[in-house]
């Protein structure tokens, strides 16, 4: 196993970069993804992880993600138009980019922590490609999603959503009626 990531202070991912299986993929765990309106969503998911576990160019971006020249290089630029990725030039001649993650695309690095731990609560041990490590004491991390006021453990059924205050009409509808009350 080799470090790949640069993640917050005390936490770790490694990666069996030797085997690459498509099905233990975060990917994998997304098929929401895969619907025709969000079709071009999975390649830049693929590019935003590698991004997070520390890729920067274009050359181990494809090794390590699979994708065509042609896919990656449409999948990066979608990503820097969003604010994702900035791209900066780190030779001269020839010209060559580097893809680094921007304040924005490093916010996504909880969401990716959160799904890979959903995704390795459905495998069995020994089927999990890779695993979140406190870098301080080596353990397997278990990471769960807290209330940042109260500590309180988000994912149970004291947590509800509610309109905000940009909801429209069929947002504020859906939470009509108490429904979404915060307890």
């Amino acid at each position: 196993m080799t470090v790949v990531s640069s993640p917050p202070i005390g936490v770790e991912v490694y990666s069996n970069s030797a085997e690459v299986r498509p099905s233990h993929s975060l990917i994998a765990a997304r098929p929401w993804w895969s619907r025709p309106s969000s079709v071009t969503w999975a390649p830049a998911a693929k590019a935003i992880e590698a991004a997070v576990d520390g890729y920067t160019r274009f050359d181990d971006f494809q090794a390590n993600i699979g994708l065509s020249s042609s896919m990656l290089t449409s999948r990066l630029k979608t990503l820097v138009d969003r604010g994702i990725l900035a791209r900066r030039p780190y030779q001269d001649r020839p010209v060559r980019h580097e893809y680094v993650l921007t304040d924005l695309g490093r916010s996504l690095r909880p969401v990716l922590v959160a799904m890979a731990a959903w995704r390795n609560s459905q495998l069995a041990p020994d089927d999990r490609a890779m695993i979140l490590l406190d870098r301080r004491t080596g353990l397997e991390a278990d990471p769960v999603v807290v209330d940042a006021t109260t500590g309180a453990r988000a994912d149970g059924d004291d947590h509800v959503f509610a309109a905000g205050p940009a909801a429209g009409p069929i947002m504020r509808r859906r939470y009509a009626n108490g429904g979404a009350t915060i307890r």
